[in-house]
């Protein structure tokens, strides 16, 4: 029996009271309606208010929905083509199906300034029970192509306690029992499509009725490239007018590849506080801050390879010969076409020194020693002569990888960095955009 301070009013007011009155007679909140007879065919619509929040950290939503459940419960019928709406406060005095979000982590009925329930009975004993309910929902999301990629997340309606033997679960209009979507506007996504399926939650305990509506988010890349990818792409540049500055600029060079290197780390530090420190994902923009970090780094080093060969083709001195035998002095006289007197110093002997004649047979040293001598003096060894022997050789083992104008190093440096630069953001757009 209803408590006298409860009215239950529609246009025909005091006619329709003991109506109510007489269906509340014996009927029992705690037993479903066909009890024994067959399970409860209930149809659920969505109406989508807001979603407030999409975080990659916590990999959840939060949204507020209006749902709305409709069934039959033949103990409530009563006469004529009439509908009475009840108050949400008397929702205790009749049964109610035991939905629930499966991959809810928190979630509240709104009650200001009443809690937010809705109770329509239909003359045929048809039953709209609709709430408003926020919750933040589960969604599993893909990374590695962040922030060009596209998330599916779902919204899951379950029966806690009664399974398909009991009740059944359907979309009163399929696709179109959901609205909102459509109109739905959000700082970092588009909903780009949605749809609706019927399926069956498999538990230890049976199985049970199941809703899901499935939406897919594409995520505005736009902000992205206005916060990360231009400001890098800009310190990539910035490097680069290194490349046309003297060598001999050392403080200006160096500053100039040290503020973009740490500008680049800096940069980097902060696209990564937004999202979730996990190792399993290697994103997207992380793979572009890493290339964009790698040529500037690139460019400092270029300078210190310039700046260390420019260093070194100033000190190396040029490769001497050494001549410590007649014959090669005379094949040097024969090949120079010389017809005086040459004065060459030995690298074996310092003190003697050697006159070409006119004749190539009057070679003699001042202290009349003969050629017959000198050649016996060439058998012995010569260590001075070898190891300049030694060191020319390892000079032009060396020389592979000597420049001979260190400044082309800079030269090459403005174009390669460029286009090099150039196709690897082909490479990288098409790679995450299309494929």
């Amino acid at each position: 029996m209803l408590p006298e301070s409860h009215h239950w009013e529609d246009s025909n007011g005091s006619q329709l009271h003991p109506t109510i009155q007489k269906l509340m007679k014996g009927y029992n909140r705690y037993m479903r309606p066909y009890f024994n007879e067959g399970p409860v065919e209930i149809g659920m619509s969505l109406d989508i208010a807001s979603i407030d929040a999409i975080s990659e950290i916590n990999m959840d939503y939060t949204a507020t929905i209006f749902l709305r459940q409709r069934w039959r419960d033949s103990r409530l019928v009563f006469p004529g083509n009439e509908s009475v709406s009840v108050d949400g406060r008397l929702v205790s005095l009749l049964w109610i199906p035991d939905t629930f979000i499966p991959d809810s982590k928190r979630s509240f009925l709104h009650d200001v300034t009443v809690e937010n329930r809705l109770i329509r009975i239909f003359s045929n004993g048809t039953v709209l029970y609709a709430l408003r309910i926020t919750a933040t929902i589960a969604c599993n999301m893909d990374l590695t192509k962040y922030p060009m990629d596209r998330q599916v997340c779902t919204l899951q309606l379950e029966s806690w306690g009664y399974n398909l033997q009991d009740v059944i679960f359907y979309w009163t209009r399929g696709n179109d029992s959901v609205k909102g979507l459509d109109t739905l506007r959000l700082a970092q996504y588009s909903i780009e499509s949605y749809y609706t399926s019927v399926s069956e939650a498999v538990y230890e305990t049976g199985l049970y009725p199941k809703l899901v509506l499935h939406f897919a988010l594409r995520r505005n890349v736009l902000f992205f490239i206005l916060e990360t990818y231009a400001p890098s792409t800009l310190l990539v540049v910035l490097s680069w007018v290194s490349f046309w500055i003297s060598q001999s600029s050392v403080p200006a060079r160096t500053c100039i590849g040290v503020t973009t290197v740490l500008t680049m780390t800096t940069l980097m530090m902060g696209a990564r506080t937004s999202l979730p420190n996990a190792n399993c994902f290697i994103k997207a923009i992380d793979v572009y801050l890493g290339i964009c970090f790698t040529f500037i780094f690139g460019a400092l080093l270029e300078y210190a390879c310039a700046h260390f060969c420019t260093v070194q083709h100033q000190t190396t001195p040029p490769p001497t010969k050494c001549l410590s035998s007649p014959q090669e002095l005379l094949q040097e006289f024969d090949d120079s076409n010389g017809n005086g007197t040459m004065p060459v110093v030995s690298s074996s002997q310092p003190n003697q020194v050697l006159e070409l004649g006119s004749t190539q047979k009057d070679l003699v040293d001042q202290s009349g020693t003969s050629v017959s001598e000198a050649e016996a003096t060439e058998k012995k060894p010569e260590k001075g002569c070898g190891l300049t022997s030694f060191k020319n050789a390892a000079r032009r083992a060396l020389s592979v990888f000597n420049i001979e104008n260190p400044h082309n190093i800079d030269r090459h440096a403005r174009t390669m960095f460029p286009l090099t630069f150039l196709a690897v953001n082909v490479f990288y757009w098409l790679y995450y955009l299309f494929i």
